[in-house]
């Protein structure tokens, strides 16, 4: 066997058996190991496929990521400007930029600043709009309440200018207003002292004509009750009876003279008691009494009283206080006496129904004889 093993050995036909399977074996261990070699090269080529894959996906991401990056720097970069220069323009570019941002909480986030952007937007305006009517209306008080609230509402800090300046333009406005009313209420203090003091004088000669004629009428009773008593006094006795003498006045007490001629003294006389008082105030009295004892009797003479001029019949001056509003008079009372009727008109010029009309209305007030 070991003969036959020895390729020297062979016959023919063994060496041309043998080098076939020879050829075959040398064949296929070739095919093996040419398959092997594709086979390695094929999966080498799928890795570099693979990888070149991976590296172009990282690429198209990083530049994904860039871009996106870049889209938010452009959208806060316009929102910023929209902040500071809130036009309807910048706005819209902020907008529009903002669609262009993929990640959904940063978009969020940007159009949550967009929403407030336009909210602050709207309360200036309204802030701009409340203080340009009160100052149309400076008198109005409860404009002026509302455009306070309106700006109480600006908290933004890029609203800030723009509150400071509003701020100023309401105080302004505010001391403009407080400055007319206390003008318009000196004005009407004025005219009312105008016309109180003109009402005062002209009661003041009223007084001074009445008294005046009360003087003269009091002068005439009192010379006529003197002369009443000059005859009084200068009376003699008479035999009997009884005279009476008159003297004029309001109210007249009839004199009575007695003469009595049963007494007789003798041949001497005597004048006593010869007494005159003359009280005069509206009302006059006149008192006389002349005793005269003579020889043949005695007289005596009383001169009663003489009511004086009382002047019960002087015209009552009444005053009326009044208020008006717009120029009607909505308020008047009137009064007997001056002070009452400018009481009245104090307190109601003070009323608070009156000094809320004098925001929105003219308010004057006065007054004068009824």
């Amino acid at each position: 066997m070991t003969k036959n093993l020895n390729p020297l050995n062979w016959t023919k036909k063994q060496q041309i058996i043998g080098g076939a399977v020879a050829i075959v074996l040398i064949g296929g261990v070739t095919t093996g190991i040419v398959n092997h070699a594709n086979h390695q090269a094929k999966e080498r080529k799928i890795e570099a496929l693979k990888n070149k894959k991976i590296k172009l996906c990282k690429a198209r991401a990083e530049k994904a990521r860039k871009l996106e990056k870049s889209n938010e720097a452009d959208s806060k970069k316009l929102l910023d400007i929209a902040e500071k220069t809130p036009t309807d323009k910048n706005i819209k570019l902020a907008e529009d930029s903002i669609l262009k941002v993929k990640n959904a909480e940063v978009k969020k986030v940007f159009d949550n600043q967009v929403v407030g952007i336009k909210n602050r937007v709207k309360l200036e305006n309204e802030a701009k709009t409340a203080v340009s009517n009160y100052q149309k209306d400076a008198m109005n008080q409860n404009k002026y309440k509302t455009a306070q609230q309106a700006i109480s509402k600006l908290t933004s800090s890029y609203s800030k200018g723009l509150k400071d300046s509003l701020n100023e333009q309401l105080a302004t406005s505010k001391k403009q207003s407080d400055d007319a009313i206390k003008a318009q209420q000196g004005k009407s203090a004025s005219d009312s002292k105008a016309k109180t003091a003109d009402t005062n004088k002209q009661q003041s000669g009223s007084t001074e004509a009445t008294n005046g004629n009360s003087n003269n009428a009091n002068v005439a009773s009192n010379t006529q009750s003197t002369a009443n008593n000059d005859v009084a006094s200068g009376s003699n006795s008479y035999g009997g009876g009884s005279q009476n003498n008159y003297s004029p006045g309001g109210s007249n007490t009839s004199q009575n003279n007695a003469n009595s001629g049963s007494s007789n003294q003798g041949n001497s006389g005597k004048n006593n008691s010869n007494s005159n008082s003359n009280s005069n105030s509206n009302s006059n009295t006149n008192t006389n009494t002349n005793t005269n004892t003579g020889g043949n009797g005695s007289n005596t003479n009383n001169n009663g009283s003489n009511g004086g001029n009382n002047n019960n019949n002087q015209p009552q001056i009444r005053y009326v206080g009044w208020v008006s509003v717009d120029g009607v008079r909505r308020y008047s009372q009137t009064f007997n006496a001056l002070g009452e009727a400018q009481s009245y008109v104090d307190a109601t010029v003070n009323s608070a129904e009156v000094i809320n009309l004098g925001f929105e209305h003219s308010i004057r007030y006065g007054v004068e004889p009824a």
